[in-house]
């Protein structure tokens, strides 16, 4: 997946600007920054939900506005930050629904895999509905995992992406997602998170890739960006950075002096 120069305006407010992107196959990249900064509308671009305003995303070498949405779907697979479903669906038939037109008969084997991955087969014929936040959470990314399975079956390794997907997840089940995700990176897929948590991020992501107002502040290995300085200048808060097993992980200390303009 390459992006390049992505520009993104709303009226006169220019959301996205400048920023290009490569992610490789096997590749897991996780997206961080302050709110408003311009995450979640890079994503919805990577997407092709989105179009830019400038600027072009490809995907396996082609234009990602040139696929159709069934193409689309077969080569890129995302988990949105918030999904709301109201009708009664079950679990299973909310999990069946990212196999396409394919049936239970058909994708039993990757629904029942997925289930199981979350946790969630003794609940395949709950409602949706009435599961928690949490649990529904974890439905939809069994979902976005038949999707993936199902693409990469036909057209080899796909594109993740991942919209905050621990939101709604007590820290056993934030885990054990992100983990999920950082298998299918090591057979190949390329994964993109937006990610709130600095130390998940950097626990488990190849790279970082840091947004401030809209622009790219930084991009490298967890070495290069989990940094004092970069924690100060882009959260506005002070941190120690400390080290555990080679891998660096962020204790926040005090929130840094903000200008009274602010």
């Amino acid at each position: 997946m390459e992006a390049r120069g992505l520009v993104k305006r709303a009226g006169r407010a220019t959301l996205l600007d400048g920023v290009s992107l490569t992610v490789a196959a096997g590749e897991m990249v996780a997206i961080i920054g302050p709110n408003g900064a311009g995450k979640s509308t890079l994503l919805r671009l990577l997407s092709g939900d989105l179009r830019a305003s400038e600027g072009e995303v490809r995907l396996k070498q082609r234009d990602i506005g040139s696929y159709t949405p069934p193409e689309l779907a077969a080569r890129r697979a995302m988990l949105s930050q918030h999904i709301n479903v109201t009708f009664p669906f079950t679990v299973e038939e909310v999990v069946l629904m990212g196999a396409g037109e394919r049936s239970l008969r058909e994708v039993g084997p990757l629904v029942d895999a997925a289930l199981d991955e979350v946790g969630l087969s003794h609940f395949r014929e709950r409602q949706l509905p009435t599961l928690s936040g949490g649990e529904q959470q974890r439905a939809h990314f069994a979902r976005v995992l038949v999707q993936l399975a199902c693409g990469e079956a036909e057209h080899g390794p796909g594109l993740l992406l991942l919209d905050e997907p621990t939101s709604s997840l007590d820290l056993r089940h934030q885990i054990d997602l992100v983990e999920a995700a950082r298998r299918r990176a090591a057979a190949g897929t390329a994964v993109i998170a937006i990610l709130h948590d600095l130390n998940l991020a950097i626990r488990f992501a190849d790279r970082l890739v840091v947004l401030s107002g809209g622009r790219l502040a930084a991009d490298g290995p967890r070495a290069n960006v989990v940094t004092r300085e970069i924690i100060r200048d882009i959260f506005e808060i002070d941190a120690v950075v400390h080290e555990a097993d080679g891998v660096p992980y962020v204790l926040p200390q005090s929130m840094r002096a903000v200008p009274a303009s602010r």
